[in-house]
């Protein structure tokens, strides 16, 4: 079941954009505004999230730059035709693709499916003896299970997402206990990054970038 959110402050847009993408496999949930979508976010995780550029009170790259620090939920942004720069605007933030006003609900679903597909794929990953599903919770190296806690699965996620770029100690902070990270202890991140490696049998999987945060090297 895919969660999709819907920003968009025109209801009746908002409630048919959900009748059009309506399937059995999906489930909808819709906010009007930015500070309705930020306080849904912090509580519930999305699949994918339609976000409409200009909303009540700012524009939507602001909640877009918010969400991709802390999630990793692709984004599509619904602008209007005149608005080519917060296009250009949106994808240096980390947008994953644009659909344009007035705009064929038959095109949304089409890229919505596109982009869920992608996403999917993207959940699994395999190197050498590892293999990880993200979407089924499925880590096994060699073919054997790993069992790995929710802390632990975040971590992951995020380093193997980076694509053997560093990733900041504070952004896997923020990603992995929300907004709730700076009354976590210092130490935590580094016990479970520890922890992580044990389990994967494989301490040189994820590299210490000193002054930065850590690295996914994978299998050498």
């Amino acid at each position: 079941m895919y969660r999709i959110l819907i920003v968009e402050d025109d209801k009746m847009l908002n409630a048919g954009i959900a009748a059009a993408l309506k399937g059995e496999d999906m489930e909808f949930l819709s906010c009007y505004n930015l500070q309705s979508a930020k306080e849904l976010l912090a509580k519930e995780q999305a699949d994918l999230v339609l976000l409409d550029v200009n909303l009540p009170d700012g524009k939507g790259t602001e909640l877009l730059v918010w969400l991709k620090e802390r999630q990793t939920t692709p984004v599509i942004l619904l602008t209007a035709n005149d608005m080519e720069l917060d296009v250009v605007a949106g994808f240096s933030l980390g947008a994953d693709d644009y659909v344009t006003k007035p705009f064929s609900l038959a095109i949304l679903r089409a890229r919505v499916l596109a982009r869920l597909r992608q996403t999917k794929e993207a959940h699994c990953y395999r190197q050498g003896g590892f293999f990880f599903d993200f979407e089924n919770l499925i880590f096994c190296r060699d073919g054997q299970r790993i069992e790995l806690s929710r802390t632990e699965q975040r971590i992951l996620w995020l380093l193997v997402k980076g694509g053997g770029r560093p990733v900041a100690r504070e952004r896997l902070q923020s990603y992995v206990w929300d907004d709730t990270f700076l009354a976590v202890d210092e130490n935590a991140l580094s016990v479970a990054v520890n922890r992580l490696r044990a389990k994967l049998g494989d301490k040189s999987c994820i590299r210490t970038v000193y002054g930065v945060g850590y690295c996914w090297e994978g299998e050498k």
